[in-house]
């Protein structure tokens, strides 16, 4: 049991390793001023991936949800840097849908006492947020990383493996964001493919 633990702590401290190495660089460019993020955007992502991380604790999901909640962390800082650095602060109404989407799982998980409710809405608007990432990609597919998202991908599925209780719960989120992120590097990885060839 105790080697399982500390199997488990390892890969926990790998998924953390890897997120601050996802995320180092695009600090980094706002810091520059080379990136102007859309704060709004990053709230959101950064309130719904924390609020995760609470429900994942509450089921007791363990080691594994730590790197969940140094990512919402990370998230929220870079929501308060787009800020300071006058990112894009523009507001509009799927914006507030996203927000209130987000902000509506917390009464659901208080009535039901159930963090179920909350880590399925929550998943459902985080995927919804990658929407304009995948219009953006499909028109310019040279303009994301890859190596981002293939970090992000081993992150989450890391996360899986570190888990100290499987349920939906604790699984759904991670695995959901993974599967996203493969989608997405394919459809990246095709259209490249069909630009190149065009041009």
């Amino acid at each position: 049991m105790q080697e399982v633990m500390s199997y488990k702590g390892t890969l926990s401290a790998i998924a953390i390793v890897l997120t601050f190495m996802a995320f180092f660089p695009y600090i980094r460019s706002i810091i520059l001023g080379t990136v102007k993020p859309h704060v709004f955007s990053w709230v959101i992502w950064g309130t719904t991936t924390f609020v995760v991380f609470l429900a994942q604790l509450q089921d007791n999901a363990g080691v594994g949800a730590w790197p969940i909640g140094v990512s919402g962390l990370i998230t929220i800082f870079i929501a308060l840097l787009a800020f300071m650095k006058r990112g894009d602060i523009s507001i509009t109404r799927i914006d507030w849908v996203f927000f209130i989407s987000a902000m509506s799982s917390l009464p659901f998980w208080y009535l039901t006492s159930d963090p179920l409710w909350a880590v399925v809405i929550l998943t459902i608007v985080d995927v919804l947020g990658f929407g304009p990432t995948i219009r953006k990609s499909y028109d310019q597919p040279f303009s994301e990383s890859l190596v981002f998202f293939s970090i992000f991908t081993a992150r989450n599925l890391i996360v899986v493996m570190a888990l100290e209780n499987y349920s939906i719960t604790t699984v759904l989120f991670p695995s959901i964001v993974a599967v996203t992120c493969i989608l997405l590097m394919s459809m990246i990885i095709y259209r490249r493919s069909v630009v190149m060839v065009e041009e």
